[in-house]
């Protein structure tokens, strides 16, 4: 039941992190380090970051336990995996890197339990 709650409050975050990159693209660069540099960057950010997440989230929140969890799982922790492997090709040790890698790796490991 509590690993079930965790989940769900996983699904929720990657929705909201999906949302707020959505309608608000230009404020993610704090954490990404990217900027919306004109329509095209603008899109982007929208597509990839809201799109992407928000998608990923319904699709949890749809499909079959079974086969969204351990893809949900499976991408998070690639996310997290790159990002490791990013910090040091990239020399990009920042702490939202890093609190990025953390939670990325934690997602992932929650929906493959």
């Amino acid at each position: 039941m509590f690993l079930s709650i965790l989940q769900f409050i996983a699904i929720i975050a990657t929705i909201a992190i999906g949302i707020f990159s959505l309608v608000a693209p230009r404020k993610i660069e704090g954490f990404t380090g990217l900027k919306a540099l004109g329509g095209r960057g603008t899109a982007e950010i929208r597509a990839i970051f809201g799109g992407v997440f928000i998608g990923m989230g319904i699709a949890a929140l749809l499909l079959e336990k079974s086969i969204a969890y351990p893809m949900f799982g499976i991408i998070y922790l690639t996310m997290g995996l790159v990002r490791v492997v990013t910090i040091f090709l990239d020399k990009s040790r920042e702490s939202s890197n890093l609190i990025s890698i953390a939670s990325e790796l934690l997602f992932g490991v929650l929906f493959l339990l």
